[in-house]
């Protein structure tokens, strides 16, 4: 099946309307990231594969190997369905420090779900952008003392580094 060239023509001229709502550049993040990108692109992050459980938050960044959505066997379906050809992957980690703020960390682009006692947690901020060498984007959610899994998708790679670290500041 061929596709119309008007068509393609349309796509292409609306490409550059997509690319400039994305902010670009570090000094586009609403909050200072320093030790997120330094977790993130740290030489001793933890490999994981994916649905790997850890006892704890780890201190510092963790490199998630992740597959197709459909063999993720995520433990919720993601509250935005994966993109095809995307991937996708999940850790569960058995209790968080204490409770309180903590960014999630992203070194690439993709959907985050927090799940805790059975419920997706919203995000209290979100800052992101691309062209940071090290960082897409972080976020930040209010965390108990308890158990929580961490799924990703839409990842256009099949491995994603990932920082979960307390907060320093309010959003």
């Amino acid at each position: 099946m061929r596709t119309p060239v008007h068509v393609v023509l349309l796509l292409l001229a609306t490409a550059p309307a997509w690319a400039a709502e994305e902010p670009s550049g570090c000094d586009k993040f609403k909050w200072p990231f320093d030790r997120e990108r330094a977790a993130l692109t740290a030489p001793d992050r933890t490999q994981l594969a994916s649905g790997a459980e850890l006892a704890a938050l780890p201190s510092h960044g963790i490199t998630l190997a992740l597959t197709a959505p459909a063999e993720a066997k995520l433990p919720s379906p993601p509250e935005r369905a994966p993109k095809e050809g995307t991937f996708a992957g999940f850790a569960s980690i058995k209790g968080a420090p204490k409770a309180g703020l903590y960014t999630v960390s992203l070194s690439a682009g993709g959907w985050v779900d927090v799940v805790q006692d059975g419920h997706f947690v919203k995000p209290k901020g979100f800052s992101g952008a691309t062209d940071c060498d090290g960082i897409r984007k972080t976020m930040r959610y209010g965390l108990s003392a308890g158990p929580f899994v961490l799924q990703v998708s839409g990842i256009k790679e099949n491995s994603i580094s990932i920082a979960i670290l307390p907060a320093d500041q309010a959003p």
